[in-house]
């Protein structure tokens, strides 16, 4: 094992631990460490010698920021296939995840997004810390809310998953416990006693519960009602005319959020919001293959990515830029059946899922 790596295993006690190591980066995934992880969660599962997987980030401040946006716009410019074979990898990772017959626990101690999400919430134990900060920001950069978001974001509390997808507000530690995205709570200054623990044995649950912190009431769940009421409009156009009745400056700063970010990418994001609750996981990942087939070949993914991360200018000009000149014949087509469809059928993974949704 290569300290310099960008992805560590190691069979330390009783677990197999993954550290995504790219602290520089904010540990973004790429297509090297989804094409080392996936064959080493195969092994492990079928390892008598590891009863679980702790999944961890290097550095002090970030699980998984994300993708590696950069080298897929790249690809994606450049008409090279590595970016289309890249989510590819990414979603087939993301579903064994969630079926993984062992005890996946993921410690999102900093910023979890994107990518990242996908490495964790599909998992059995989700252990955030006081420095949790969970978003999913894509529609900002012109491209959509992937990596199982189609699945796990209608099942949040209410509407919030839909506010979540179409504004890429933030969670901490709180939020996330009370939607679901966390499953517990601990302290940053204790998550190395608690690695430890979990390596040294036993049942991670009973582990876990002896390093639960208290947290504060989630400022979410007080916003619940606004949320329910203004996001459950059919359209997007909907949904800011009743952000725009309602009073108090939150729901216009929801609004105006709203009306930065992508036209299309946030009408693509309540169509996911909508289609994805009607359907089981697997069908939500073929859905979002089928999204992104259409994406790359599209523009505002590319001039979102320049606004924000090459020029930096945070002024893209997203075409089109109203969401009057999108129809609902023009959202259809990211979610048609693809004559290559994204193929779960040969993974590695039991019948039904060990883990509960």
């Amino acid at each position: 094992m290569s300290a310099d790596a960008e992805i560590l295993f190691e069979k330390r006690g009783r677990a197999g631990l993954i550290t995504l190591n790219r602290p520089k980066a904010l540990n973004a995934l790429n297509a090297n460490m989804v094409a080392l992880m996936h064959p080493r969660l195969i092994e492990w599962a079928n390892d008598p010698d590891v009863e679980l997987v702790i999944v961890q980030g290097a550095g002090e401040k970030a699980f998984c920021a994300g993708g590696d946006i950069r080298q897929l716009h790249d690809w994606g410019r450049a008409n090279d296939p590595a970016m289309r074979a890249f989510y590819r990898d990414e979603y087939r990772l993301n579903a064994y995840i969630k079926a993984y017959p062992k005890p996946y626990v993921a410690l999102l101690d900093g910023i979890v997004m994107g990518g990242g999400v996908g490495l964790s919430v599909h998992g059995s134990h989700r252990v955030g810390s006081e420095k949790l900060m969970f978003a999913m920001p894509e529609t900002g950069i012109g491209f959509f809310p992937d990596v199982g978001a189609t699945y796990f974001l209608p099942r949040m509390p209410g509407k919030v998953g839909t506010w979540l997808a179409l504004t890429a507000s933030r969670l901490g530690q709180s939020d996330a416990l009370w939607s679901g995205f966390a499953t517990h709570a601990v302290a940053s200054a204790d998550i190395p006693a608690l690695t430890e623990a979990l390596c040294e044995g036993g049942d991670p649950d009973e582990t876990i519960r002896a390093f639960v912190m208290a947290t504060s009431e989630s400022a979410v769940r007080q916003k619940r009602e606004v949320i329910d009421r203004c996001f459950s409009g059919v359209m997007v156009e909907e949904i800011l005319e009743r952000l725009d009745d309602e009073e108090g400056e939150w729901a216009q700063k929801q609004a105006a959020t709203i009306r930065s970010k992508s036209p299309t990418s946030v009408k693509i994001a309540l169509r996911q919001m909508q289609e994805g609750a009607k359907v089981d996981f697997d069908e939500c990942m073929k859905i979002e293959f089928r999204i992104v087939s259409r994406v790359e070949k599209g523009v505002d993914f590319y001039e979102g990515v320049r606004a924000v991360i090459i020029d930096k200018d945070h002024s893209a000009k997203w075409q089109p830029a109203e969401l009057t000149e999108i129809s609902n014949a023009d959202i259809d087509a990211y979610f048609a059946p693809l004559d290559d469809e994204l193929d779960l059928t040969d993974l590695e993974r039991p019948k039904e899922s060990t883990l509960a949704d």
